[in-house]
């Protein structure tokens, strides 16, 4: 497969003009400002791979549209092409909205030098909220349609009774952030058969909350490629953007296809490798949740052995976020065990799958008291297998799991702290080798590797853990069998193990 060229034309500079007037802004706009509007511009390396995704139109209109333009990184590396003359469009006009008041007359001046340069060229600007005006023009169909869109939207949460997310709803969309949004209603404004490319967090892939986006894309139109950096960093590294970012290319009514996935290690693009996937690799059959998996390999079989296919519900077993929320429970922490106390467990008292407690010289408490306030949060003393919930970018597995046994404590519960997920059988403790088979299967590498294709940040939530296949309860119990058996347990070993029950 070919390669896009990134790289900027030597007869169209103008975007690198932009670039530079990108990073001045960008020093000079103090991170408050920037979280509160939700705005990371875009550089240009980035800019340039993203228009290189856009098909071209020769002899044809193009009618682009750019929500939340900044001052124009994204549009300039669009009209940079035609320029260089790889986008061969008959015209171009661009409709680009841009709600800060203070990025618009950078915007202006971008775009009036491709309107001076080329008569082909003109623009709109639209400087008013992107969904206000975009619901508004969807629904009176009086804003027009696009053959290509390009965006960088801005990221921020929006709460369940905003404006936006009242907007929103107008045109069918459920959705939790600013990105999504953007996103979606674009789509909605796009002619049938367009292209859009967007630059977004990888959170969309799962989870309940972008269910309804997920659908929309998946309904509305058909993912044709995405990219992944390795690095969670590098593609805004100007910004200290720690969302892990992806790069997608959807068109608009289009029937489910191959999709061409690709990696770099960051925004330079030095080492892009690209393959493809049948459509069923990147959204499962009969997966009512839609996760989107991208898997960063060529391979176009699912990592996890087709042998490992129950579920949590067929196995008669539970995961849940551990109930006791510690600031909520404050006057009833201790910092050690006392009477009529029961152990605390934090993710701080697992260290390389072993239990540590009561563990001297930390912050967190090792004890709860026991009474009527406290006894609802508490699990009976049981066998658990327990996965934290949180791991840093550095950490080698996202999932994590350590294994808890009924014999350690003499105590009738124990206490799970929030920053833990817990499997158990309807709030009661898992047969001993089930619970250690568990541990086993989920500290392995293809588990691992499994999670990475649709979770790209370093948060794991019960609701994830449930989508996951896993072995048979007999196959649970014989690796459970073999962990007993080993003295010293290594990566390798659990490796070898599950690969030879597979």
């Amino acid at each position: 497969m070919s390669q896009p060229q990134i790289t900027a034309p030597p007869d169209a500079q103008h975007s690198v003009q932009v670039d530079a007037k990108r990073r001045r802004i960008g020093n000079a706009t103090d991170r408050q400002r920037k979280a509160a509007l939700g705005q990371f511009m875009t550089p240009a390396a980035v800019a340039r791979f993203m228009a290189s995704l856009l098909p071209p139109l020769v002899g044809e209109p193009m009618r682009l549209l750019d929500a939340g333009a900044g001052i124009g990184s994204l549009t300039s590396a669009v009209l940079d092409r035609q320029v260089e003359g790889s986008l061969g469009a008959s015209s171009i006009h661009v409709t680009a909205f841009e709600l800060d008041p203070f990025l618009v007359p950078h915007l202006t001046d971008t775009l009036q030098h491709y309107a001076k340069a080329r008569k082909e060229v003109t623009f709109d600007i639209v400087a008013s909220d992107f969904l206000q005006a975009g619901v508004i023009g969807f629904k009176l169909g009086n804003l027009g349609s696009f053959t290509h869109a390009i965006l960088n939207p801005p990221y921020k949460k929006i709460t369940s009774h905003s404006i936006h997310r009242e907007l929103l709803k107008k045109v069918g969309l459920e959705t939790v952030n600013l990105y999504s949004g953007f996103v979606g209603l674009s789509l909605l404004l796009m002619e049938q058969g367009g292209s859009l490319c967007a630059i977004i967090p990888r959170s969309f892939c799962n989870g309940p909350y972008y269910k309804p986006f997920r659908e929309l894309i998946l309904t509305k139109g058909a993912i044709r490629r995405v990219h992944l950096f390795a690095s969670r960093t590098h593609a805004f590294s100007d910004d200290d953007v720690l969302q892990e970012n992806v790069i997608i290319v959807i068109e608009r009514g289009g029937s489910p296809g191959e999709v061409t996935l690709s990696t770099s290690s960051d925004a330079t693009f030095a080492d892009l490798e690209t393959w493809t996937l049948p459509p069923e690799a990147v959204v499962k059959g009969g997966d009512a949740d839609l996760v989107i998996h991208l898997p960063t390999s060529g391979e176009a079989d699912g990592i996890i052995p087709p042998k490992f296919s129950s579920t949590l519900a067929q196995l008669g077993l539970k995961v849940s976020t551990g109930p006791v929320v510690d600031f909520r429970l404050r006057d009833h922490l201790r910092a050690q065990p006392e009477p009529d106390t029961v152990l605390l467990l934090y993710p701080t008292h697992f260290v390389s799958g072993d239990l540590q407690w009561p563990k001297a010289g930390i912050k967190k408490p090792n004890a709860i008291a026991l009474n009527p306030e406290t006894q609802r949060w508490l699990y009976p003393a049981g066998n658990y297998a327990v996965v934290r919930r949180f791991s840093s970018k550095e950490e080698r597995r996202r999932v994590v799991a350590s294994f808890i046994a009924e014999d350690s404590f003499a105590s009738d519960f124990i206490a799970l702290e929030n920053h833990l997920n817990v499997f158990h059988a309807g709030r009661r403790g898992l047969p001993r080798l089930i619970a250690l088979g568990l541990g086993v299967y989920l500290n392995s590498t293809i588990v691992d590797a499994h999670f990475r294709t649709f979770n790209g940040h370093t948060q794991v939530n019960a609701t994830d853990l449930r989508m996951l296949p896993y072995p048979d309860a007999d196959v649970l119990t014989a690796m459970g069998r073999w962990s007993e058996q080993q003295n010293q347990v290594t990566q390798e070993a659990i490796d070898r193990c599950v690969e030879k029950l597979s």
